[in-house]
């Protein structure tokens, strides 16, 4: 490659910045941080194909290649390392400025991307989203639902949402909502055909619903009383990742749930379940979000986290 690639990009095409350029350049970084034009894709908000074709736009203006490209890989060229490398800080104190320029709107303005937990979506935001977005509605919350572990950082995401014993390590982290404890419930019905378990030993002559949260791992119930612990491998034929699914089983008599108390409290008070070991609950972190302490936080997360903390939907 002829000349210096640093010198030519500051003396020839940084002032020939456009609008379009700029926004090419910020979509170049994310790719560059990925490695990915499908997870680059979901940070900026443009499809895979939307985004390859604007980096190649990009490497004609600059009559440079960036990316090396294969079927399997996306790595960047010398050129496209020292690109990264030189803009990289530029646009982040590009997006830090619009931060603080959205403080003196008179409403808030944004985006924010949010990888949440099932059961923290029914219980945290479901009862606080009407009140945000009346509260700030040029704030767009865009929100993917998983019950599988996801990296948020790679996934483009400004932040997720899961119980605290969950929260990946070298994460920012913050409470909301206290401790929580986890219970087993069923049918009035069910009890009456199945008996109802004395001991959680017990639980292994009885349906239960298995579930695999996070890593696909096949959760043990995990059990405490006076000091004791148990985790008890339960026996049932079904496996299941989402809590709303296991209700509605649970809810036909179709076997005992053990589920976070909170989300069993409705079933609870009408009478569709009854707990049942009351005296063994256990105890775990409440719900956190977390983001990464590389990426500067926006204000719509924080103006949500402290919306949540006012509501304190789960006290």
């Amino acid at each position: 490659m002829p000349g210096n690639f640093r010198d030519d990009f500051y003396v020839g095409k940084l002032m020939q910045l456009t609008r379009a350029n700029l926004a090419d350049f910020m979509y170049f970084l994310a790719v560059g941080r990925h490695l990915s034009f499908s997870r680059a894709g979901l940070e900026v908000g443009i499809s895979a194909s939307a985004l390859s074709h604007a980096i190649k736009a990009l490497e004609a203006r600059l009559g440079v290649r960036l990316l090396n490209r294969t079927t399997r890989n996306v790595t960047l060229t010398a050129a496209g390392q020292e690109l990264l490398e030189l803009i990289n800080d530029p646009i982040d104190r590009i997006d830090q400025a619009m931060d603080v320029i959205n403080r003196y709107r008179d409403e808030p303005a944004g985006r924010i991307r949010l990888n949440i937990f099932s059961d923290a979506a029914l219980l945290l935001l479901a009862p606080v989203l009407p009140v945000f977005g009346e509260r700030y509605p040029d704030i767009e919350i865009d929100i993917s639902i998983s019950n599988t572990m996801v990296d948020v950082v790679e996934g483009g995401f400004d932040a997720g949402m899961r119980f605290g014993a969950t929260v990946p390590e070298g994460m920012i982290a913050h409470r909301l909502s206290p401790d929580i404890r986890w219970v087993v419930a069923g049918t009035a019905e069910y009890l009456r055909k199945w008996g109802t378990p004395e001991h959680p030993e017990d639980l292994k002559r009885h349906q239960c619903m298995k579930f695999k949260i996070g890593t696909g791992k096949v959760y043990d119930w995990e059990f405490e009383k006076d000091g004791e612990r148990l985790a008890v491998s339960v026996f049932g034929g079904v496996i299941l990742d989402e809590t709303r699914i296991a209700l509605a089983l649970a809810c036909e008599s179709a076997g005992l749930i053990y589920a976070a108390e909170p989300v069993l409290a409705p079933y609870l008070k009408d009478g569709s379940l009854q707990l049942v070991l009351e005296d063994w609950a256990s105890v775990s972190p409440g719900f956190h979000i977390y983001y990464s302490s590389y990426r500067q936080q926006p204000l719509g997360l924080r103006l949500l986290i402290d919306m949540i903390r006012e509501i304190a939907p789960l006290g």
